[in-house]
């Protein structure tokens, strides 16, 4: 059965047997896995999951794609199809007797980044996850201090998993072909975080604010926020910039600033 990509879904189809491959091993299904596929597609890794778990969750919000996939996987298993939009859809409905989700997905580059802010919101029922994206953005999810990958999703992701470029995929690999090359990035929730934000709404609030204009030193990104002194307290410097803070520093910055703004 044949289907044309979508623009508006941002459809690019996986179709390198290498590839699929490849990315399957990495993932390593196995029959115990609660494992949730977003965006099967025509069904290129959807297949590989499906057989190795017996049981499957996809979320395809293009309703066209519902019926190859059916069709296609008929008898490998069971297929539970769920057509919503990902960026509205509650994951953690689809945990059965407490197990923990295993996400798996070709991200659509129009929504990955809101997509795994989204999926970050519902961590406490992820066990891992496993997406193709855009390589700049996966070397945005795991760069370092320092570097000019270095962001707020670079601060988000690592507060709440360990991350991990596994590998690059070319755009040969897709159909239509992509202008830009893919990666698989692996994310795995921290068992325990190191350094609690007290208040993760600070926090995020916090750290969006100093990467919206990072050029800035933090003495004057954070000066309605929090004085000089107290930036200081912590052992910060506050005529550095965001971008050499570690995912703790920051924490530091944005519990001070719930402190202050409690004792008032």
């Amino acid at each position: 059965m044949k289907h044309q990509a979508r623009k508006r879904f941002g459809q690019n189809f996986l179709h390198d047997p290498a590839v699929i491959q490849r990315i399957v091993s990495s993932i390593t299904p196995r029959p115990d896995d609660c494992m949730v596929e977003i965006g099967p597609g025509m069904g290129a890794i959807t297949r590989s999951l499906l057989e190795a778990c017996g049981e499957l969750d996809v979320v395809e919000i293009d309703r066209d794609l519902i019926p190859i996939l059916e069709t296609e996987l008929a008898g490998l298993g069971k297929l539970t199809v769920h057509n919503v939009d990902a960026l509205k859809f509650d994951f953690r409905t689809l945990q059965r007797d407490e197990c923990k989700l295993r996400v798996v997905g070709n991200l659509p580059y129009n929504i990955s980044t809101p997509l795994v802010f989204r999926l970050i919101s519902q961590i406490e029922a992820i066990k891992d996850m496993h997406f193709m994206l855009q390589k700049e953005v996966v070397d945005r999810m795991i760069a370092r201090p320092d570097s000019s990958d270095y962001g707020r999703l670079s601060v988000m992701c690592q507060y709440h998993c360990t991350t991990e470029k596994l590998f690059v995929v070319s755009p040969g690999a897709f159909n239509p072909r992509p202008k830009v090359d893919s990666a698989i990035v692996r994310l795995i929730p921290h068992p325990r975080i190191e350094l609690v934000a007290d208040d993760y709404i600070e926090f995020s609030r916090m750290v969006n604010h100093c990467f919206t204009q990072r050029r800035k030193t933090l003495r004057n990104n954070l000066k309605n926020l929090l004085p000089a002194e107290h930036i200081e307290e912590l052992g910060i410097d506050p005529g550095t910039r965001a971008e050499t803070l570690t995912v703790n520093l920051f924490v530091q910055l944005a519990n001070s600033i719930t402190a202050l703004k409690r004792s008032v």
